[in-house]
């Protein structure tokens, strides 16, 4: 009986380059593993909310990771949709992950707030990266889905900026 690759299980036909797909895959793990940990964050930060604000706050950081957590199945299934392999564990987020962990038993509600503000700033500019990557692979549909994401980002980011103001 013939011996089959594991490899070519997985293997999903895709008319782009390899060498694209490859770099759209890495970028859009990377993604992947950002969101999961910018998802942790958020819930971490909701849960720990206090202070005159906290029901506003503690909604608003609710709603923020429930729409975090939503992009991170798309996102793993286009790196799967091109052929390429995605997260595997939280081991391999926390290699991939560039959004900061934050253990501190109490952090202020202000701290909280401006840490998701600089953490979902980052995440924008690092999908409108990946959007380059994409669009330089002629990857249309990834580029299509990222937009979405920044915008949403960038919402996120907003909101989180406004609450902050004096």
């Amino acid at each position: 009986m013939k011996a089959i690759n594991e490899i070519d299980e997985l293997d999903t036909p895709s008319d782009l380059k390899e060498k694209g797909r490859e770099k759209v895959a890495e970028s859009l793990n990377r993604l992947v593993a950002d969101a999961f940990a910018l998802y942790v964050k958020t819930k971490n930060f909701h849960w720990h909310m206090s202070g005159k604000h906290f029901r506003d706050y503690h909604l608003l950081l609710d709603e923020h990771a429930d729409q975090i957590f939503a992009t991170i199945d798309p996102l793993a299934e286009r790196v799967r949709k091109i052929g390429g392999n995605t997260i595997r564990s939280i081991a391999h987020i926390a290699q991939l992950q560039r959004v900061k962990d934050n253990d501190e038993d109490f952090v202020s509600a202000h701290d909280m707030l401006k840490d998701l503000e600089g953490e979902n700033r980052k995440m924008a500019k690092q999908m409108r990266e990946a959007h380059k990557i994409a669009d330089d692979a002629n990857d249309v549909a990834t580029a299509s889905l990222l937009e979405v994401y920044i915008d949403e980002t960038e919402r996120r980011t907003w909101f989180l900026f406004e609450t902050t103001r004096d």
